[in-house]
């Protein structure tokens, strides 16, 4: 999403004040935070948050050599964290807003960036889906709605408040101890959990430095620290990280109703590429008609956006099509025909059962656009929109019979140690045909041995 998304006039993140007056946690509602001046106007994000990490000062055991590996990382390859900040500038002001409503470490803002680098399409071998990676059994445990219409784990509004929900419940369970809140989500309480009891029948400590961990999480909290290091940096290290704006760049507006993206689009003065970055929660080329209905638009964008909503018929919401019956119809064969499933054509028209009726005629919501066609899946998005504003060649590569990390290094001249990083493999990683992986071309910051 280009800065011309942004407003104008740089606005600092405020200080936040619970009208409650208790510690924030899991049941903190946004509606309750009072936004109020911040005592220092700072107009780089970035230095924004490095004034508040506090991981590296709490009293925590920092095991600098794991850091230091993964700051060494970042700082050969720093187009590619720059290409993480040029994804994150849409929805960094609001992560970080949040996380310092829930009063937890500034960091976690940053997780992202270790969990799917900012690609608000990102999907793991695990089924882990959005921002923040939830599978669809914590993303339930959450209330992350989950259907052929809306993937709530790809919401940020919705998948953020649920990852900070779920990190500030871990901080409990491991006695507060965010570190260890970090491995858990990672892997799972009940590894680290299995862990911390074997460290005890040894004698050994149990903080997350000396347990025996899955080594995809020994590198976990070691990267996120080693990110914060780098942005907390007056000269981040050598990187010369993109400047973000310490500005909101996002509204959140209720539509009240079911609503055609690509009409939502056009009201709110953006392209529907644009739409569907900012709400990648939705599948499908309209709202789920049961909800939510909320969508992000550009904060330039809100007043235009809900005057032309408020203006806009109830009949233009959505374009539907009235089908008739004939004789050999089916509910599937409809279904098909018009790119949608049964289920959704059964509750629509109120159908308790699979029989039709000659002649009977079937109202079938229809997209407006070719591009929002509800076909249109979320893989296919990712390869085609995620990061149309960013430079460089961003695609999908679909695993072949034979073929490895070196091959497939060599043909996209790219390092082996990139392929890993940039799909969170490790080194004992077996690909398997059809297996898909992502792959960053043109670019000049990786190393041209690719041997690995």
């Amino acid at each position: 999403v280009t800065a011309s998304l942004g407003p104008d006039a740089a606005t600092p993140i405020p200080d936040l004040n619970l009208v409650s007056g208790s510690d924030a946690g899991p049941d903190v509602q946004w509606s309750d935070v009072t936004l109020l001046p911040a005592e220092t106007q700072n107009d780089d994000l970035w230095h924004y948050l490095a004034q508040r990490f506090t991981l590296q000062s709490d009293g925590l055991a920092i095991d600098d050599v794991r850091v230091q590996g993964e700051l060494d990382w970042f700082a050969a390859h720093g187009e590619y964290l720059n290409r993480v900040a040029g994804r994150a500038r849409p929805y960094l002001y609001y992560i970080a807003q949040q996380v310092e409503a829930h009063k937890m470490p500034m960091d976690i803002a940053l997780l992202p960036v270790v969990e799917s680098a900012f690609d608000p399409f990102a999907y793991s071998y695990g089924r882990a889906s959005g921002l923040w990676q939830f599978v669809p059994a914590t993303g339930h445990i959450y209330e992350l709605k989950q259907n052929w219409w809306y993937d709530g784990r790809r919401d940020v509004g919705a998948s953020t408040k649920a990852a900070l929900d779920y990190l500030y419940a871990l901080h409990d369970e491991f006695d507060g101890d965010w570190l260890l809140a970090l491995a858990a989500y990672n892997s799972g309480p009940g590894t680290v959990e299995h862990a911390i009891a074997v460290n005890r029948r040894h004698g050994r400590p149990t903080d997350f430095w000396h347990l025996d961990l899955p080594a995809e999480t020994r590198a976990y909290v070691p990267r996120l620290i080693a990110i914060c290091k780098l942005v907390a940096d007056p000269n981040h290290m050598g990187v010369d990280l993109t400047t973000i704006p310490n500005t909101p760049y996002l509204a959140q507006v209720d539509t009240g109703g079911q609503i055609d993206l690509a009409t939502a689009a056009k009201l709110a003065g953006m392209t529907t590429e644009q739409m569907y970055l900012l709400n990648p929660g939705y599948n499908r080329w309209a709202t789920d008609p049961q909800g939510p209905y909320l969508l992000f638009v550009p904060l330039d964008a809100k007043d235009t956006f809900t005057e032309g909503l408020a203006a806009l018929p109830a009949h233009d919401r959505v374009q539907w099509a009235s089908h008739t019956v004939s004789r050999h119809d089916t509910v599937g064969g409809i279904a098909s025909k018009y790119h949608t499933t049964v289920p959704v054509l059964k509750e629509l028209n109120g159908l308790r059962s699979n029989t039709l009726h000659v002649n009977q005629v079937l109202l079938v919501p229809v997209a407006r656009e070719t591009l929002a066609d509800a076909s249109l899946h979320a893989a296919q998005r990712v390869a085609g929109m995620s990061d149309m504003h960013l430079p460089g060649g961003r695609i999908v590569h679909k695993v072949k019979d034979g073929e490895n990390l070196w091959i497939i290094a060599q043909h996209y001249h790219v390092t082996v140690s990139s392929i890993q990083h940039w799909n969170k493999l490790t080194a004992k990683h077996v690909l398997h045909k059809g297996d898909r992986l992502v792959i960053w071309r043109g670019h000049h910051d990786l190393d041209e041995d690719s041997s690995g």
